[in-house]
């Protein structure tokens, strides 16, 4: 590649991680404010695997039918195996950046994979079989993006806070799934694990929809597990290294939980969100080191 096309490609990057800064602050404004506190470098990578977590997980909303979420994910299987000069990817910013951003930190492409597997769920109106699954679930659309943004902002101290980003991918994926169940219910998904369900005696409660006290134990005990996770992160977290930052999301989990448990929230039809200020200032707090 001469000096001339070099140029044109560093600029057409640049431009496509900018697009994936804007998509991420316009679709998750706390991750966003999270990625101002790792080190500037490693912020365009931190963009564009949020971008792309974003893109993803907003599939099954703009589509149609279960087919044509398929064919969306397809595409992105196919642009992982093509050559990294192919004209599809590269004509796409974020998965352009993205790929960037995999090939520069050494990203697993087969936890990508894993991610877009895992994302097929949401496609359809199936059930949950088990809290297991679901944990599984949690591990690769929301514990995997957590140990990509660590490994980006340091490698090295990413391998020592493995535990903690596995711990609290977990909790942070059940409070996710928690917040966003009127949206899922309204679409269709049903998340909440059969057995969870079954033990709590909730099943036909979850189906129509009723916050009977059957279903609010079954609630409560997800939120506990989210709960749970999150204290083992905190106690899992080694020394103050640099990929701590990409943990930084993880400190909201008890301001979402808290609001979902205060008196007259109606989990079923209302979503947890806590004053914008309430979360910047949780947000700061940890990055000065106060804990997750």
């Amino acid at each position: 590649m001469d000096e001339a096309a070099t140029t044109a490609r560093e600029t057409e990057l640049a431009d496509h991680y900018r697009h994936c800064e804007a998509a991420l602050r316009e679709q998750d404004l706390d991750l966003w404010l999270a990625c101002l506190f790792a080190p500037a470098q490693a912020r365009p990578h931190l963009h564009a695997i949020g971008a792309f977590c974003a893109e993803i997980s907003s599939v099954r909303a703009r589509v149609s039918q279960p087919i044509l979420g398929e064919m969306r994910l397809r595409w992105w299987y196919d642009s992982l195996e093509a050559p990294a000069d192919s004209e599809g990817a590269r004509a796409h910013p974020i998965a352009d950046a993205l790929f960037d951003t995999l090939e520069r930190c050494a990203i697993p492409r087969e936890e990508v994979v894993e991610l877009l597997e895992a994302h097929s769920f949401d496609l359809y109106d199936e059930q949950m079989e088990s809290l297991a699954a679901l944990e599984t679930y949690c591990d690769r659309v929301f514990g995997a993006p957590l140990r990509w943004r660590a490994r980006v902002i340091d490698a090295e101290d990413a391998a020592r806070q493995e535990e903690a980003l596995r711990l609290a991918g977990r909790a942070f994926g059940l409070t996710a799934i928690l917040r966003a169940l009127p949206r899922h219910l309204a679409q269709g998904q049903r998340f909440l694990p059969l057995d969870l369900l079954a033990r709590c005696r909730a099943e036909s409660d979850f189906v129509e929809a009723k916050l009977t006290p059957a279903l609010a134990a079954a609630l409560a005990e997800l939120r506990g597990k989210a709960r749970d996770y999150f204290e083992k992160a905190r106690k899992a977290v080694r020394g103050d290294g640099a990929a701590r930052a990409a943990l930084l999301p993880a400190a909201l989990i008890p301001l979402y939980l808290g609001a979902m448990e205060r008196k007259g929230f109606d989990p079923l039809h209302m979503i947890a969100e806590p004053a914008q200020w309430r979360r910047q200032w949780r947000l700061w707090r940890a990055a000065r080191g106060r804990g997750i």
